[in-house]
């Protein structure tokens, strides 16, 4: 009986040769030899017998896979394939049924597992017959089966060519690897405990707590009813270890492993599988490389929706739940089920979305000053002294702002340019520069506590990453010279320090050379700008002549969003051709990532850098006007100031960028799969189709990015520094990036989840270099806002003028009264006789005044006509250039020094946790030294029961 049982919880057993037949005959002889001895002891111990069977058993298994290797000639023929026949039943199923144990019918049609209906699908590798790589997978699918991993071949419903390799990994195997591995498993339910709090503080906390009551619930809040107990987060969690097996929370074997954790331990067996001789023909990524086989990837756990409701009949699976739950649009108020993300998708795509949580609630404050910024503006645009001014400014005559074919014009002509540029660059446009300067360090210091808590949430505190293998690229091009490895003692491939160097500066100099061609790029925006005012200001519709500049700044801008995603596209090439061969995949990661943030940074911000400091700081002045290549005068700022245009362009590139973006994420899978679902509809109709197993509906699916996650995060990164960068310009851009990212979440859950097969599950500490390219953007953002205060709005003239020159210059004031004159102050006089040839517009100026006009204004600080230097430099243009290089200075200083001294006041770390995790390392030690204890106390009774009793025992 202890036999028979020993035999039916071994794994299954294939078919064998007559050979096989008289070798086990010979094995089971040897056992019947073996046992008998013990079997003449006066004490029998039943438990070590039955274990020494089992090993046994296990060992002619084992024997029985190599020998088949060994055997058959080819193990791409039928011997293990199915031809995608669902509910017969294989040989192994057959065998488990007459030890007596029912297998659900359910488990058999699902897709999830082998064809017995009890072995759960860890993987699937796919590969096409027509593939001329056979030998290669016959050596590694056979290495596969000697590490212990079982195996079922099943061919394509749709397509006989495609071949899907189903994997299942037994108790055996994934006890081995776990602790390989040092896969945290939990062991112990964890104690909580109170702090001792003073009776004053407990009668603040029931009064707040009664406070609550009166409250509405927290809509935000996920039902606890629907969510699954994750025990593993209610637990210590340990190293996992086979000797110590007893110490851990096993109620059922088979779901002691998460999927996301088989899964993990079946890809790093496969990623040490040999399919060649040779000593580094080995891995997986190898053979996908090469062709060997099409995919690999894990299964999703069953459909994502169900006829029935989940709050009524629960969820169907963890996939199910992770839709209606998480990438539903009907729950995009509430908070996202990061436990569950983590346990289904693995901790590196969890902290993503914990990071974009994270992210997108920061947003909120600076979303609310931003809108206050905007809406101060608003209520105070009646009471603005210098909109006023500009809009009665009735007889006060511009120059014309291009040659020949722009007009003269009335300065209240921009009456409304200068009211929208008030609600942008008004009084509280500083206070809400230094606010995001402070804001995004805040927004830094404390995901540095919301990581560490995650962390020590998910078992990352101590996880070191593992030694990674060498990129085969890096292999194969520096095969000839070997060096010891000081981590393995294995010799590997070395690259030399000069032919490092080397590919550097030509990396460098490839990464220079492409952001060459965006400012070429930028400066042929530029070229169209100054030939289309000209253009416009000739056009025969009256509403495109009167507004000539704001439609080339529009079609400007538009056009550079269209050289933008052009360059994008087509430099992602490039950038992997310029990157040098790294020895590791995550060094090649983070240099990759570093160059192609590097290009899309410049390449979405040139254009809106030469707006903000560049646009109209160097055109001269009327009559000695500064040309582009002697020809094109170049383009001035409107009468109402430089900064009307600095916001449409970035509220243009970030509304269309956004939405482009989305689209791409989502709609371009949605088309893919819809066409895939439409041609399978058409060929083997609705039924069928719905009869498809699990892994021919993956495969259906798109796979996930070759680069992982950098998309999703470039994609925020590049948004954080619009944000952050230009944001005095264009207060309302974190409004925008708050709309945008409470869709962005669950854009990228309802992509992960229904229209991308399931990613492998990978562990991760942090987002890896995008923090130390967030710091940098923090520091850069404080440098571009400081300079758009000072140069680009007219907060510092303004200020100038108020203190020095206005009414109320020397009292200390200034208030609207003080602005009064401000306008003309601001405003030089040229004499019109004093045009070049190629300027001088082709009207006189009569319309205005009955007769020609002999002056007309531009914005400048320069004397008039008529003065012994004539167009030099008033004093107060120097003044104001003072006074902006002093604000420069004195806010960068300011702002850095409350930057740095928050982020001293802010510890990493925060003390409740650090306090909990020495309590955790306490009651860990405790726990497992009186387990152990338990553990010999019941040994030591047992040998004492039996009469076995030992000398000089510990206790």
């Amino acid at each position: 009986a202890a036999f028979s049982t020993a035999l039916s919880q071994t794994p299954s057993i294939s078919p064998i040769s007559s050979e096989g037949r008289e070798d086990l005959q010979v094995n089971r002889l040897e056992t019947q030899i073996w046992i008998k001895p013990d079997t003449q002891k006066t004490d029998v111990d039943f438990s070590e017998i039955l274990n020494a069977i089992q090993e046994i058993a296990k060992d002619v298994n084992i024997f029985f896979d190599e020998l088949e290797g060994v055997n058959s000639p080819s193990k791409d023929d039928d011997s293990l394939l199915h031809h995608g026949n669902l509910t017969s039943t294989s040989d192994d199923a057959s065998r488990l049924e007459v030890v007596g144990e029912e297998v659900p019918d359910k488990n058999k049609t699902n897709g999830l597992y082998f064809r017995d209906g009890k072995c759960r699908i860890d993987y699937i590798l796919v590969y096409r017959k027509s593939n001329p790589q056979t030998e290669k997978r016959e050596v590694f699918e056979r290495n596969i089966r000697a590490e212990g991993l079982q195996m079922e071949k099943e061919s394509s419903l749709t397509n006989s060519d495609i071949i899907f390799v189903k994997l299942h990994a037994p108790w055996e195997v994934l006890g081995k690897y776990a602790e390989l591995m040092n896969v945290r498993m939990p062991f112990r339910r964890k104690i909580y405990y109170l702090h001792r709090r003073y009776k004053f503080m407990n009668r603040i906390e029931k009064q707040i707590s009664r406070f609550r009551g009166w409250l509405p619930r927290k809509p935000m809040k996920l039902d606890k009813e629907t969510l699954p107990d994750l025990e593993e987060n209610d637990c210590y969690t340990a190293p996992f270890s086979q000797q110590r097996i007893h110490h851990f929370i096993i109620h059922n074997k088979d779901t002691f492993f998460n999927n996301a954790t088989r899964s993990r331990i079946v890809h790093h067996i496969l990623q040490r599988v040999k399919y060649e001789e040779g000593k580094n023909k080995i891995g997986l990524n190898r053979l996908l490389s090469n062709g060997s086989y099409e995919a690999a990837f894990p299964l999703h756990e069953g459909s994502y929706r169900s006829k029935n409701s989940i709050k009524t009949h629960g969820a169907e699976n963890h996939r199910h739940l992770l839709y209606e739950c998480w990438a539903s649009w009907g729950v995009w108020y509430k908070y996202q089920p990061l436990d569950l993300v983590r346990r289904y998708f693995g901790e590196k795509i969890g902290l993503y979305f914990a990071w974009l949580g994270w992210y997108t609630g920061m947003l909120f404050p600076a979303a609310f000053i931003g809108l206050f910024v905007f809406l101060y503006g608003v209520t105070t645009l009646n009471h603005c002294q210098v909109s006023k001014e500009v809009c009665q400014a009735t007889d006060i005559i511009m120059c014309p702002i291009c040659d020949k074919y722009c007009p003269f014009m009335r300065l209240s002509d921009s009456c409304i340019y200068a009211k929208v540029t008030h609600l942008f660059d008004n009084g509280a446009t500083v206070f809400f520069a230094v606010f995001m300067a402070v804001w995004a360090t805040v927004f830094l210091e404390f995901w540095k506590r919301r990581r560490a808590v995650i962390a020590y949430d998910w078992d990352l505190i101590d996880w070191e990453e593992e030694e990674e293998e060498i990129r085969p690229q890096f292999e194969a091009k520096y095969s000839k010279k070997e060096r010891m490895n000081p981590i393995s003692g294995k010799p590997e491939p070395y690259q030399a320090f000069a032919d490092k160097c080397s590919r550097l500066i030509v990396s460098a100099s490839g990464i220079f050379f492409m952001i060459c061609v965006v400012i070429a790029a930028v400066f042929g925006i530029v070229i169209y700008r100054v030939v289309t005012v000209s253009t416009f200001a000739a056009f025969k519709w009256a509403l495109i002549r009167n507004n000539s500049q704001v439609a080339t700044t529009g079609t400007a801008v538009c056009i550079n969003f269209c050289i933008i995603m052009l360059l994008n596209v087509t430099s992602e090439t490039l950038i992997i051709f310029f990157t040098e061969q790294p020895r590791t995949e995550s060094e090649w990661e983070n240099s990759f990532t570093l160059k192609m943030f590097l290009f899309q940074f410049v390449n979405l911000n040139s254009s809106t850098f030469y707006i903000a400091f560049f646009l109209g700081r160097f055109t001269g002045h009327p009559g000695a006007y500064l040309r582009l290549i002697n020809r094109w005068r170049l383009e001035e700022c409107h009468p109402s100031g430089c900064l009307i245009d600095l916001c449409m362009q970035m509220g243009i590139i970030m509304v269309l960028k956004q939405t482009w973006n989305n689209f791409m994420e989502l709609g371009y899978p949605l088309i893919q799969n819809w066409w895939t679902r439409r041609k399978l509809r058409q060929e083997y109709g609705t039924q069928r189709k719905t009869s498809f197993p699990q892994w021919e509906k993956d495969y259906n699916l798109q796979p996930m990015n070759a680069y992982g996650l950098f998309d999703e995060y470039l994609e925020m990164i590049l948004q954080f520094g619009f944000t952050t960068i230009f944001v005095a310009a264009f207060p309302l851009a974190p409004l925008l990036a708050l709309l945008n990212n409470i869709i962005e979440i669950r854009l990228d859950a309802y992509k992960f989840v229904t229209q991308w097969r399931r990613p492998l599950a990978s562990r991760a500490k942090d987002i890896g270099i995008w923090y130390g390219i967030l710091e940098g953007i923090g520091i850069l953002s404080v440098i571009t806002n400081a300079f758009v205060i000072a140069v680009t709005s007219d907060f510092i003239p303004r200020l100038v003028y108020a203190y020095k020159y206005g009414p109320c210059a020397g009292q200390g004031e200034a208030g609207q009264k003080c602005m009064v004159g401000y306008v003309n102050a601001s405003l030089s006089v040229f004499l019109v006789s004093d045009f070049e040839n190629r300027s001088e517009p082709t009207s006189n100026g009569s319309e205005f005044s009955g007769s020609p006009l002999k002056y007309c204004r531009y914005r400048d600080y320069r004397d008039p006509p008529h003065s012994p230097v004539p167009y030099g430099y008033t004093l107060q243009f120097w003044h104001v250039l003072a006074a902006r290089l002093a604000f420069i200075i004195v806010f960068e200083h300011l702002v850095f020094c409350i930057k740095h001294l928050i982020s001293y006041l802010i510890p990493d770390l925060p003390k409740d946790l650090r306090d909990r995790m020495r309590r955790e390392k306490y009651l860990i030690q405790e726990m497992m030294y009186e387990a152990e204890l338990e553990r010999l106390q019941k040994e030591r009774k047992e040998r004492k029961k039996n009469g076995k009793s030992y000398h000089n025992e510990w206790p």
